[in-house]
């Protein structure tokens, strides 16, 4: 098993497979969601990816270096006690584990030039912490299988 994030996730050789797995995790979690709210987020998820073509692929892939550093201290303690499940070990971690990962989205979304992207970001980002609690156990399944390829 890697040590690090990097070694798992953007080794040249692993990332575009990464990627694709990313992908598949964000197009469950947006299937999974239920309600008002949820169709809200189906309809305008697949109006993102017909009006874009690509555009989930290329910014997993564009965001997916800083998110390997929000979550390497996670997964530092989490090797450090001998984990064998980085899913459950996020989920007891949650709260912390998800304003990590926000907190790269939050970054981006600040210094971009782009008036449209910011008002967007912030109609979604109230949603945003329990979105990502949600999907933290799928997202450590994630890396878990990866990390056992390396």
């Amino acid at each position: 098993m890697a040590d690090t994030l990097k070694e798992i996730l953007l080794d040249s050789s692993r990332r575009p497979s990464v990627v694709t797995d990313l992908e598949g995790l964000v197009d469950a979690e947006v299937s999974d969601k239920g309600g008002v709210s949820g169709a809200v987020v189906k309809t305008g998820f697949a109006a993102v990816k017909k009006i874009k073509p690509g555009i989930i692929p290329s910014a997993v892939d564009t965001l997916l270096d800083d998110f390997a550093v929000a979550l390497e201290p996670f997964y530092g303690d989490y090797r450090a006690q001998g984990g064998n499940d980085f899913g459950a070990y996020l989920t007891s971690r949650s709260d912390a584990a998800a304003d990590a990962l926000l907190s790269v989205t939050d970054s981006r979304a600040e210094r971009s030039s782009r008036d449209s992207i910011k008002k967007v970001y912030s109609k979604l980002r109230p949603n945003g912490k329990k979105n990502v609690e949600e999907a933290l156990p799928r997202l450590g399944q994630l890396i878990d299988k990866h990390a056992a390829t390396v």
